[in-house]
């Protein structure tokens, strides 16, 4: 069984697929800094020094009253919260990481895409015009009713 285990785990899709989840994470924390350390601050001066990361509804008081002047204090004392810029940093994540990961496959499509239409196969049958049987484009005599074919290069052998 470890034998099969080994053969599974170092298949090539196998190990692209561990690159791949390896790459993502460290992508996300990218994503992540840029939206948290980046993005967000000069957003929220714009708006007027908001803070994203600590706009939240107090829902329920936790066992000290509040109010609570960032989210940790607020957690910290157990209230209850909806962490509204928390989840609007995850939602700018989000947006970028989907918009990256469309880009990769659109350009992994494009490279996959043939870059010409192959050209049709000529013709190897063509119609006796006398008595429109199907013979070889080559002929010059009909198999069927031997008529001469006219317009066509002579290849009577006597």
């Amino acid at each position: 069984m470890l034998e099969e285990y080994k053969k599974f785990a170092l298949r090539g899709n196998v190990v692209d697929m561990a690159v791949g989840i390896i790459i993502g994470a460290a992508f996300n924390g990218v994503v992540q800094s840029l939206v948290k350390d980046v993005i967000t601050p000069p957003l929220g001066l714009l708006i007027g020094n908001v803070d994203f990361s600590n706009l939240f509804l107090v829902l329920k008081p936790g066992t000290t009253p509040g109010p609570y002047p960032t989210l940790e204090a607020a957690n910290a004392a157990g209230a209850i919260t909806i962490n509204g810029g928390v989840f609007l940093n995850s939602a700018v994540s989000f947006l970028i990481v989907s918009w990256a990961v469309f880009l990769l496959v659109r350009s992994v499509n494009k490279m996959a895409e043939p870059d010409e239409e192959p050209e049709p196969a000529a013709p190897t049958v063509k119609k006796c015009p006398y008595c429109v049987q199907d013979i070889a484009v080559s002929a010059s005599r009909c198999p069927h009713c031997t008529s001469k074919l006219e317009g066509e290069a002579s290849a009577d052998v006597a």
